[in-house]
């Protein structure tokens, strides 16, 4: 089995992935909601994950490789992470894996079946959007990206503008259901720009200035908004990622991230690709946010090539994007 970790953020999360069936023995995760303080992650990380650690205890006679997230993220958090993965990576003398958050999100489309490459990715998460290319495991390439805010940061913070609490995104999601997505003509974001990027500060902006216009907005005031955003937010994802399938027509496509969890980004996202005749990949629900299973399925696609790391020498870093083939 490969033992996996997860600490890239706020979530404390652990997984063991048999080798040869892809089975997953056991995931579990450890969330806290009272949104990202980096310090008080870290030291929720240093109590949470010997605590998912002791129910596995039994398995680790069968663990040929330990693996964790060692970029992108909050550097204290995947601090915590690390450590714990180079202690028992030396006490049960096994290889160490580290895992690129990224790339964790793509593989979250394979848990517990064959990985399917090439393929495309659009990534909606709390820290990055993205469209990468997947020729295999071994070389992918960020095609675009978010030049500001990230669209699960701006879900996040319009939440908090309504006063919803965190997470935003499946708060917005609810409210959304009630309300009049047309009421609100909040600006598509880069719509005359021919860069294939994203940016979400100047959604963010108008959503507040509605908000202040309104003065005391009521419960009906608040379910407009969140259906206004959430249109002009998935509308400005898929304009952008329609414009990348006019160009590089890919036979498959996956939507992968804490955001892609929302069904009505899926539901868009799928007649989008069923236009250019691409196939839709979606991860399960349960694998969308933060997890250690997709870090194990990634690690399993190292261990195959033999990609280990020197536990003395890893590298924590808090920006890692796919720039370029790696």
């Amino acid at each position: 089995m490969i033992l996996a970790i997860e600490s890239s953020c706020d979530d404390s999360a652990l997984a063991l992935l048999e080798i040869d069936t892809l089975k997953l023995i056991f995931h579990d995760r450890m969330v806290q909601n009272g949104g990202v303080v980096p310090e008080l992650a870290a030291r929720l990380h240093a109590v949470n994950l010997p605590k998912l650690l002791e129910s596995v205890v039994d398995y680790l006679p069968r663990v040929k490789a330990v693996a964790v997230t060692h970029e992108p993220g909050l550097t204290v958090a995947l601090a915590e992470g690390v450590v714990m993965a180079q202690a028992l990576a030396l006490a049960l003398k096994v290889p160490l894996i580290a895992v690129n958050h990224i790339k964790g999100h793509l593989c979250s489309l394979f848990v517990e079946t064959p990985s399917c490459f090439p393929l495309s990715v659009l990534m909606a998460s709390g820290g990055h959007t993205l469209i990468i290319e997947a020729h295999d495991y071994g070389r992918m390439r960020q095609i675009a990206a978010s030049i500001d805010d990230s669209m699960g940061e701006a879900f996040d913070k319009v939440a908090k503008m309504l006063g919803l609490g965190y997470p935003g995104g499946p708060l917005i999601e609810a409210l959304a259901q009630k309300g009049d997505e047309n009421r609100f003509d909040f600006p598509l974001p880069l719509k005359h720009d021919a860069r294939l990027a994203f940016s979400y500060s100047g959604l963010k902006n108008s959503v507040r200035l509605a908000i202040e216009a309104l003065g005391e907005p009521g419960e009906q005031d608040k379910a407009d908004i969140a259906a206004s955003f959430q249109k002009a937010a998935v509308g400005h994802l898929l304009f952008k990622t329609r414009r990348y399938l006019q160009q590089a027509r890919p036979e498959r496509m996956g939507l992968v991230g804490g955001v892609s969890a929302n069904r009505y980004l899926r539901e868009r996202f799928t007649a989008l690709c069923a236009e250019f005749k691409c196939e839709p990949l979606f991860a399960p629900l349960s694998f969308c946010a933060d997890n250690a299973a997709m870090i194990a399925r990634a690690a399993l696609e190292q261990y195959r090539l033999g990609e280990f790391a020197d536990p003395a020498g890893i590298k924590i870093r808090s920006r890692a994007p796919l720039s370029k083939e790696n």
